[in-house]
This record gives C-alpha cells, sequence and structure tokens, in this order.
C-alpha cells in the first residue's frame, strides 16, 4: 500500500494578508481543495494506494461535505489534544483545543501528529516552563497518538532530526518511535520521516542513499511500519523518492515555490503521477 498525504498548513490564507490562497474564497477552501482532486483521483486503485488531506479545523466540515460518493479522498485533521471527552466524564471543557472525538464526529478519519511545526511548538512552550526533558514532546505526542486511536483514527506520526542532531540521528529518531509509539496500534500507524535539517530555503535536500539509510532503521526499529517520505513529496524529487523501496509514499504540500507560491490542485495531481508512473 502506498500513502500519499497532503498537509495543506496555513494555504487558507489570503494573499492580502501575507497568505499563499489563491483558489478560492475562504469559506469555500476546503471544498475547494477536495473539488480540485477527488474525481482525478478515483483512476488509482483504492487498494494499492490512499489519499489523506489534513486540512485545517476551520475546512473540516465544507471538505467532508463535498466528498462525493465512494470519494478516493480522505479528510482528516492537523492535529488531536492530549485528552478528550468521554461519556460520564469531561463533556468538553478544552477551550481552544481540537479533541480527537470532535475530529471524528465532524467526519474525519486520520490525523497528523507530530510535524516538526508541532514538535517546534511544544518545545517553545516547554523552555519557556523551563523543561529540558527531550522525551517531554514524545510523551505529549504519545498521549495524542492514544486519544486519536482510541475515537478510531488513524495515524500519520511524524519523527525527524535537526541539523544540532544529525550527528546522533539514530538516538534522536530511535527515542522518538519508542516513546511515541508506546501503547499504540502500529497498525493503523504511518510514519513519516522529516529531514528537518534539510528542509527550507537555501538547504541541501536529503539525498536517496539518507533516506533509504533512514527508512530502514525505522522499519527495524518499528517492526516493518510503514515509512514515507514527509521532507515534502514534489514533481523535482518524486522519481528518486519512487525507486527507493522501502519508502511507501510522501507528504505533499506546497505545489509551486517560484512566483505565486501555494497549493494547486492540478500540480498536486502531476506530481501524483510522476510518484506513481500512471
Amino acid at each position: 500500500m502506498k500513502h500519499i498525504y497532503l498537509n495543506l498548513k496555513r494555504f487558507d490564507t489570503p494573499v492580502e494578508y501575507g497568505g499563499v490562497n489563491r483558489l478560492a474564497p475562504v469559506r469555500d477552501w476546503g471544498a475547494a481543495v477536495v473539488n480540485g482532486t477527488q474525481e482525478a483521483l478515483r483512476k488509482y486503485d483504492p487498494a494499492k494506494v490512499e489519499f489523506v488531506q489534513y486540512l485545517p479545523e476551520a475546512h473540516l466540515l465544507g471538505a467532508v461535505a463535498a466528498l462525493s460518493e465512494n470519494s478516493p479522498v480522505q479528510i482528516g485533521s492537523q492535529g488531536v489534544y492530549r485528552m478528550d471527552t468521554a461519556v460520564g466524564g469531561n463533556f468538553g471543557a478544552f477551550t481552544t483545543n481540537r479533541t480527537a472525538n470532535i475530529v471524528r464526529a465532524m467526519g474525519c478519519t486520520s490525523t497528523l501528529i507530530g510535524h516538526c511545526e508541532e514538535r517546534n511548538d511544544k518545545k517553545g512552550v516547554l523552555a519557556e516552563a523551563g523543561v529540558t526533558d527531550t522525551g517531554a514532546v514524545d510523551r505529549l505526542l504519545n498521549q495524542e497518538i492514544l486519544r486519536a486511536q482510541e475515537a478510531g483514527l488513524t495515524v500519520l506520526y511524524c519523527i525527524g532530526e535537526t541539523a544540532e542532531e544529525q550527528e546522533r540521528w539514530q538516538e534522536v529518531l530511535g527515542g522518538q518511535l519508542d516513546v511515541g509509539l508506546q501503547g499504540a496500534d502500529k497498525s493503523r500507524i504511518v510514519i513519516g520521516y522529516e529531514p528537518v535539517w534539510s528542509i527550507g530555503p537555501g538547504k541541501t535536500p536529503a539525498g536517496k542513499e539518507y533516506i533509504t539509510k533512514i527508512a530502514r532503521f525505522v522499519k527495524e526499529r518499528t517492526g516493518g511500519m510503514d515509512v514515507v517520505y514527509g521532507g515534502g513529496l514534489k514533481a523535482d524529487n518524486a522519481a528518486m523518492l519512487a525507486s527507493i523501496d522501502e519508502i511507501d509514499g510522501g507528504l505533499i504540500a506546497l505545489t509551486r515555490f517560484t512566483g505565486e507560491i501555494g497549493f494547486y490542485p492540478e500540480e498536486y495531481l502531476e506530481i501524483i503521477r510522476l510518484y506513481l508512473g500512471e
């Protein structure tokens, strides 16, 4: 099974507010993403490849409503809270937090946990509190994974090492896997590898040999879990990533990096075509 994930981050923000959304008015944006992709994705065998799109919470209802019958697209949230509602327990005292149960109730089937941007946010909060324990973030993410699975969601769990951590990548990634996956059902989780040290303008992208090395390590450490490349599946690296047997898919974000940068459905579909070779 191949897994093609789409993380739409905050690509809904209009250009006049400093964002990259040229696709649709904000109220229609989630539906526009689904409507611009789902019919073209029907040509792929659902037994061989899945397509999951992670949207900001405000757009989940619109995206779910736009799903056609037997759509090849699944909708997911960009994270869940580490606690949740429960019958006979807490009925919703989680102001500002997105729980797994509400995500499921809104029609989502999956969630993204541990993206490097989420990890950085948690690290920043913990640092302000004087916490230096490097495993604290992974323990919080583990709670999110467990709540997601209790709600019936599948999980894309991201791991990755920074430039400062690269020399001890085995220790760092091993810890993220061991702690983050503790007590979880691995059969409902896919690992997304983000080489944080190579992501961003002016940085050298991770090469085939390095990505292969990491994917093999993850599979050995986890007993063969599926691994996708989270450093960005793009038109210019699709063929390279497709040639790595140990990589089971990729995470797409921006589709255009120059000029009118942003996410464009037709370019997303072209990246998928290049990666799957169909």
